[in-house]
């Protein structure tokens, strides 16, 4: 390998694939009550567990990887006169990017040669993990980093986000959405959708009434604006994954030549949407705007 990758748990990347691809990486932390939970490993927090809680109206929160754990890391490779980049959640959602940030410093302070480079991919969840992905395949193509993340800084400006959630009063406690959006949503039967804008923070784009009608807008807002050259696209979902495979359904009914993947949010990023959201990524033609 021409470099080491390394990302975080909220890419919504299997164990398997992790482990496959040797993508080190380092997991965010869901408190529950007065309970804290770990976000990869044999006993990470499940989606299941973390609803029923949301239901029972328990405090659930975040917490980001910090500069110390960050460091520990990105140590044991400079030691190993080891290459690595780390593709981080979007700075505009999480503090995560900053403390990587901090920590590099803090490193090449103590290891002027080591070779560390953070990366925000402005994207969350699987945004996110569809960049490391793209990463892998360049590596293991041979790749230099340098090449690497050239593709991947052109790739990060068109990558598009698209979510619908059943209740934004979770993004809005959590600060990622104004207040007045989530209002919007509670009214009868409106659907806003939501993307990741250029700054890597959510927004809303517009309203829909009725979840037949938003999923189909996204549907075809995805199609019509996808690049033809990553004709690939992952569908998250939080709770059941029955309208993600819907969805995918109706995707290759029409363009049969996409290959679709349907994945589950991961826990740091179900604690603020609850359940029932839906999101769509895949790359434009054009950049965000």
């Amino acid at each position: 390998m021409t470099f080491q990758i390394m990302t975080d748990s909220t890419a919504d990347l299997s164990q398997s694939y992790l482990k496959e691809h040797h993508i080190a990486h380092l997991g965010m932390t869901v408190n529950i009550g007065d309970q804290t939970y770990e976000t990869i490993g044999e006993k990470a927090l499940d989606n299941s567990t973390l609803l029923e809680a949301i239901k029972k109206g328990q405090t659930v929160q975040t917490s980001q990887v910090n500069s110390g754990q960050f460091l520990e890391v990105f140590k044991k490779f400079a030691l190993a006169d080891e290459e690595l980049v780390y593709l981080a959640f979007s700075s505009g959602l999480s503090g995560t990017y900053q403390s990587a940030v901090i920590a590099r410093e803090m490193l090449l302070e103590e290891l002027p040669e080591a070779e560390i480079t953070v990366v925000d991919t402005l994207a969350a969840a699987s945004g996110e993990g569809f960049l490391v992905e793209e990463m892998v395949k360049l590596r293991d193509a041979g790749k230099t980093l340098d090449e690497s993340l050239k593709v991947l800084n052109e790739l990060i400006q068109r990558l598009e986000s698209r979510f619908m959630v059943d209740d934004l009063n979770h993004l809005a406690r959590g600060g990622r959405i104004p207040k007045a959006v989530a209002l919007v949503g509670t009214m009868a039967n409106i659907k806003p959708l939501l993307d990741v804008d250029p700054e890597g923070k959510l927004r809303q784009v517009t309203k829909v009434r009725g979840k037949k009608k938003a999923i189909h807008q996204m549907i075809e807002k995805t199609l019509t604006e996808m690049d033809s050259a990553y004709p690939h696209l992952i569908i998250s979902y939080s709770g059941t994954d029955e309208t993600a495979q819907e969805i995918k359904t109706q995707i290759l009914e029409e363009s049969p030549q996409i290959a679709v993947d349907i994945r589950p949010l991961s826990p740091t990023i179900v604690t603020h949407t609850g359940e029932g959201t839906i999101a769509i990524f895949s790359v434009a033609k054009e950049y965000r705007k």
